[in-house]
């Protein structure tokens, strides 16, 4: 899935008052700033940040990090207030890392017992190397700004804890083999996707399968899709296009994605096959 993003710096979520909290926060730290006689441009040398990011603080389009408020109470002399709200902006990040219409996909990702991906236009966005997800962001139209550019890819990243969970969700990926010719980033960042895409697909809670270009017949040419089972509930799939994504939850609607997507592995190459593959790949870049 390539994540696709909205068009607009993210403001925080309103749900549960957390705008008003980075809000306030934000107000504050520009008060504070301006009374301790500081420019954004010196907090940001202080703090080690970019001054983009002292006046997305400021004007409550960008959640602080903890680190950050811990490193910027002394430098303004906020005397602890800063920092006395450290829990309460880790609790808020927790809740609104994802944009709104994501964050109902990202939810039931972290707590999936089964996930099943399936990509046509670029590497599923939770096998993505930092390289690899940086250019899919910054190459994209309209363009993103620094600011929304470095959050979209450190909440991207994040999602790779999956792969660290016990006991491990049942994954499987089938992608297309254009996806996998297709150099985003260059081709020495490109490789280390690949080698990427190898390392996960040797894993034992992974499957992964290449559809190739060659084949005749095709059950899926409306587009990427993913199937996953939240823990004690039924199968939901989640289509997303051009900033509208949806999950889906009525059961026969979800059984069409299943059925589909037993055909495309059925299609594919078979996961030794597929690493074989793509153990071959990085050398013929």
């Amino acid at each position: 899935m390539s994540g696709n993003e909205e068009e607009r710096p993210e403001r925080p979520s309103e749900v549960d008052g957390t705008a008003h909290l980075f809000s306030a926060l934000g107000k504050m730290l520009k008060v504070l700033r301006r009374n301790a006689g500081l420019s954004q441009t010196e907090l940001a040398e202080i703090t080690h940040c970019s001054e983009d990011l002292i006046s997305a603080i400021e004007r409550g389009v960008r959640t602080p990090q903890p680190d950050f408020l811990i490193r910027a109470d002394p430098a303004v002399r906020a005397g602890g207030v800063l920092a006395a709200a450290v829990d309460d902006v880790r609790e808020a990040r927790a809740r609104t890392r994802h944009p709104d219409w994501f964050r109902s996909f990202a939810k039931a990702e972290g707590e999936a017992v089964a996930l099943h991906y399936y990509a046509v236009q670029a590497v599923p966005g939770i096998l993505q190397t930092p390289a690899y997800a940086e250019s899919v962001f910054r190459h994209r139209r309209p363009l993103y700004d620094e600011v929304t550019i470095e959050k979209r890819l450190a909440d991207r990243l994040a999602r790779r804890v999956i792969f660290e969970k016990w006991p491990a969700p049942t994954m499987s990926f089938v992608v297309e083999e254009s996806v996998l010719r297709r150099p985003l980033g260059g081709r020495e960042a490109f490789r280390e996707q690949l080698c990427l895409i190898a390392e996960a697909a040797r894993m034992r809670t992974v499957h992964f399968q290449i559809i190739p270009t060659d084949r005749e017949e095709h059950p899926a040419l409306e587009g990427a899709f993913t199937l996953l089972t939240p823990k004690g509930r039924r199968e939901v799939a989640y289509i997303e296009s051009y900033r509208h994504a949806r999950l889906i939850t009525d059961p026969e609607e979800v059984r069409m994605y299943t059925e589909r997507y037993g055909v495309i592995r059925a299609q594919a190459l078979t996961p030794y096959e597929s690493l074989d593959a793509i153990e071959k790949m990085p050398g013929e870049l």
